[in-house]
């Protein structure tokens, strides 16, 4: 999954400013740079005083690596996945795109890429990717993650946390809509910048020349593009490419309920936010709506095939149900209230929030905030039309906001309205082909569920502070202990994706680190054997892991890893037609791009528990976090195909044998 990582982001900015200053910078501070004396307005967040897009001109383009370069990283990667003869092979293929085809296709990637010099290489055909795949999003694509539960008393009744919530992302909605919310950015040395000074400056900077000035001040903007996505916007079902719509003038909001859906105003018509009183009495009247779920539930077609799903609402269409459709798709967000209690049960958390009985849900949503019954909340959102910096600067600010100033309280009374007058629930008309659609998506997504099963890790085996003392990189750490249990479970290394972050490139996704090395093998076969090397020997194996990883990390952070490089090459080749070149039709490049391992790391303290479902069914999805003394997994896999409670017990065996090692003379 493609969220976004604070050190990924510390190792782009050091680069970057090594290209703009020629120096070496260390320690990574983030802050606000909105001004300390922040009204209490109910409209805004905080009111920045640099606009939010104020950076976004001048943010630099992400880089094309040299095609050298790409081949030697992609045969050193898959030189830990191959035998000698597979790898013979694959450089074979790899010799002759480097001296071949491969130098036309580069070229014209660089052509494309300086002609089109408002975007990056990598935007459009990742767009592409993600609204042309025909595989349902939910557990696909879709990933959630769960704020923490709410500890004071009365406040985590669903109506009271949803209201808050709701008023609480309003007002972030005004923030970035009024240009007043903070651009994201980050602060390398806080005690030069982060003062009234740097906020003057940038403010009255060109934007042209504004990324450039805060790179010399060792202040760096990260790109904003996707923002424009994150409210009043969904994915849209078509036959072959979806595509995402967005009415940034709509005033409703959307809510779900027993397989419902209801809409009402939370803006009046000049945009003001109304009044907390009000969106209470609404959901209000939302929770305690006792009309019985329906027949006919259309909400599951958002969980079937996109081929599939585009048919059904074509349908849905002409039988008269556009305005119903438009209501659900030009909605603000979806908050839903789900009726079931979770408690503290990591596989109940993870099947509720990550897809629930899909009668309950619009996975099309740009994100959904579900509540239980018990008022725990996450959010769950779709993949397509961005990656982690909108939706965790909206998590966290949210989060943020409704510890600090929540709009109602336990003890709050609703206005004295008759919501009624003010909350639809949208009605449908349904074809009996309709209905027979229903009954089968309702099947097919039992079946897909079903054999869905989730683990769960946390311990103090290996921490953030352990790591730091020993001179390791705690990422590389966590990654190593993936590599270990998985070869201590099977006797062989596997092709493994970790998500990270481009953002400190204008229209930047994301990179691909390769976790599985030639150093992980090594240290993953030694550790194997019936009589293990001394701890000494394993601590510079793991010095040496780290390291490597440590380059991964830079090389991916600064657009030099090889993914996406191939990846617009070889969409470049598709669509000239004709023979495919030899690297892409090897079976060593599906081998590397079918991701047993997909990790991601939950990047905020804001989150209590997150994850998805693997990439490949016979694959592992692994969620994780290492925090200042304990690590934590969340692994989801599919029965056969998997064990995931060999692979979690395998796992503590690796992090107890690189605590001993590290730790151990």
């Amino acid at each position: 999954m493609l969220l976004t990582h604070s050190k990924i982001i510390k190792v782009q900015l050091k680069q970057i400013l090594k290209t703009v200053k020629g120096s070496v910078v260390r320690g990574l501070h983030t802050t606000s740079i909105y001004t300390s004396s922040v009204q209490d307005d109910y409209r805004y967040i905080h009111r920045s005083k640099i606009p939010t897009m104020h950076f976004q001109k001048s943010l630099l383009r992400l880089p094309i690596p040299d095609l050298d370069k790409t081949c030697t990283r992609y045969l050193r990667s898959q030189k830990a996945l191959l035998s000698d003869e597979e790898y013979s092979a694959t450089k074979r293929a790899v010799d002759q795109f480097k001296e071949g085809s491969g130098m036309d296709l580069h070229a014209q990637l660089k052509q494309k890429d300086k002609a089109n010099k408002h975007t990056s290489y990598i935007s459009d055909p990742w767009f592409d990717m993600y609204l042309s795949d025909r595989v349902p999003v939910v557990l696909n694509y879709n990933p959630f993650m769960a704020f923490h539960p709410e500890e004071r008393p009365g406040y985590s009744d669903p109506v009271i946390r949803a209201t808050n919530t709701l008023v609480s992302s309003l007002r972030y909605m005004c923030t970035l809509r009024d240009s007043v919310l903070e651009p994201v950015v980050y602060h390398l040395n806080p005690a030069k910048s982060d003062n009234q000074r740097f906020r003057n400056i940038m403010r009255w900077m060109p934007t042209s020349l504004a990324s450039y000035a805060a790179y010399a001040l060792k202040v760096f903007p990260l790109d904003m593009s996707q923002f424009g996505n994150l409210f009043h916007s969904t994915r849209i079902p078509e036959i072959g490419k979806d595509s995402l719509k967005c009415d940034p003038h709509a005033r409703h909001m959307l809510f779900m309920k027993n397989g419902h859906f209801y809409i009402f105003d939370v803006f009046d018509r000049d945009g003001n936010i109304l009044p907390p009183e009000h969106i209470h009495a609404c959901i209000s009247y939302i929770a305690k709506d006792q009309t019985p779920p329906p027949k006919y539930p259309i909400a599951i077609f958002s969980s079937e095939n996109r081929n599939t799903w585009a048919a059904c609402r074509a349908e849905l269409l002409a039988a008269g149900n556009e305005a119903a459709l438009n209501a659900i798709d030009c909605a603000a967000f979806n908050i839903v209230f789900d009726d079931v209690e979770v408690g503290s049960q990591p596989e109940k958390i993870f099947h509720t929030f990550l897809y629930g009985n899909g009668k309950n849900r619009w996975f099309d949503k740009s994100f959904s905030v579900i509540f239980t019954s018990d008022g725990q909340g996450a959010l769950n959102f779709e993949h397509s039309w961005g990656d982690g910096v909108a939706v965790m600067s909206y998590f966290n600010e949210v989060a943020k906001d409704v510890q600090e100033k929540p709009s109602i309280h336990p003890e709050s009374v609703p206005a004295n309205i008759d919501a009624s007058q003010f909350v639809r629930r949208l009605e449908f008309n349904l074809t009996s082909n309709l209905e027979a659609a229903i009954n089968k998506a309702i099947q097919t997504y039992e079946t897909n569920i079903s054999t869905l099963q989730v683990n769960v890790l946390e311990s103090k085996i290996l921490s953030k502070n352990l790591c730091k003392k020993y001179k390791v990189s705690p990422d590389a750490m966590m990654q190593l202990g993936f590599q270990v249990a998985y070869y201590l479970q099977h006797g062989m290394v596997v092709a493994t994706y970790e998500s990270c972050s481009t953002a400190a490139f204008k229209h930047g996704r994301t990179e691909t680190i390769r976790p599985a090395t030639l150093e992980t093998t090594e240290f993953a076969k030694a550790v194997s054997r019936s009589q293990p090397p001394s701890n000494a020997d394993l601590k510079k194996l793991i010095m040496e892991c780290s390291k490597y990883h440590g380059m991964l990390t830079k090389e991916a952070a600064m657009g030099q890893g090889f993914d996406r490089h191939l990846f617009g090459l070889r969409k470049l080749a598709e669509a000239q037609g004709g023979r495919m070149p030899d690297l892409f039709i090897d079976p060593a490049y599906a081998k590397i791009n079918h991701n047993i391992l997909s990790t991601s790391t939950l990047p905020s303290a804001a989150i209590s528990f997150g994850g998805f479902a693997p990439v490949v069914r016979d694959g592992f999805g692994v969620g994780y976090q290492i925090q200042d003394d304990w690590l934590g997994l969340v692994l989801s896999s599919y029965h056969p195909h998997r064990d995931g409670a060999g692979f979690i017990e395998c796992a503590e065996k690796a992090y107890k044998i690189i605590h001993d090692a590290l730790t151990n003379p």
